[in-house]
């Protein structure tokens, strides 16, 4: 008898050789590792899903109010920015046929304010008077001209006049009369081109909006 046989066991369930049996590994075992990864794996699915509700019950309605007060706010803002623009918008300006320009010369150069006269003229301008500077201003004007006019004109009357002239400067007076000066300077070359200054009439009747009008 093997002294791998138990005492009392004999025949049929003797064991015989000099080596332990070969001992399989149970197999419940691995099920038991499965079913414990399974349940981790479901605990922190859960996990999730629990966070994702209290983010939506508390947070994600924070987030949604926050939305919504800021599109409140710029709202607010584009009403304001609305009425800002109504209030400083320009008035509408007047036709050249609708200003009076009285032509001065204040160069020594010959017969400057009659042809100016004559093509501002055909630009549409209504002509009054044509001659010689005041002695106030003869021979004392280094820009380009001068508008001279009632403090009324600076709104309208000067910018329509403007365009025709680069680099003139405005004055105001005690007149009452709607009529406006053109007193020829030193600085004076010539009228801006009639294309030109139909554009630049143009863009001044029909401004641009700004570009830093915030959007919603």
């Amino acid at each position: 008898m093997s002294m791998l046989t138990p005492p009392g066991m004999g025949g049929k369930y003797r064991i015989t050789g000099n080596r332990y049996p070969r001992m399989r590994r149970p197999r419940g075992r691995r099920r038991l590792v499965f079913a414990a990864m399974g349940t981790v794996v479901a605990l922190g699915l859960v996990g999730w899903g629990t966070l994702q509700l209290i983010d939506v019950f508390s947070g994600g309605d924070d987030k949604t109010v926050r939305a919504a007060r800021g599109t409140a706010d710029c709202k607010r803002e584009l009403a304001k920015d609305h009425d800002k623009a109504a209030r400083t918008a320009p008035k509408a300006l007047p036709k050249p046929a609708e200003i009076t320009v009285n032509v001065y010369n204040a160069t020594s150069r010959t017969g400057l304010a009659k042809d100016t006269a004559d093509e501002l003229r055909k630009r549409g301008f209504k002509i009054g008077k044509v001659g010689n500077a005041p002695t106030a201003y003869d021979k004392k004007v280094k820009a380009p001209g001068i508008l001279l006019g009632a403090p009324a004109a600076t709104n309208g009357p000067f910018d329509v006049l403007a365009t025709q002239l680069t680099g003139a400067q405005a004055k105001n007076d005690g007149r009452s009369g709607k009529d406006v000066d053109l007193i020829i300077g030193a600085g004076f070359k010539d009228l801006v081109k009639k294309k030109d200054a139909a554009k630049a009439l143009a863009a001044l009747a029909t401004p641009k909006p700004s570009s830093s009008t915030p959007t919603c």
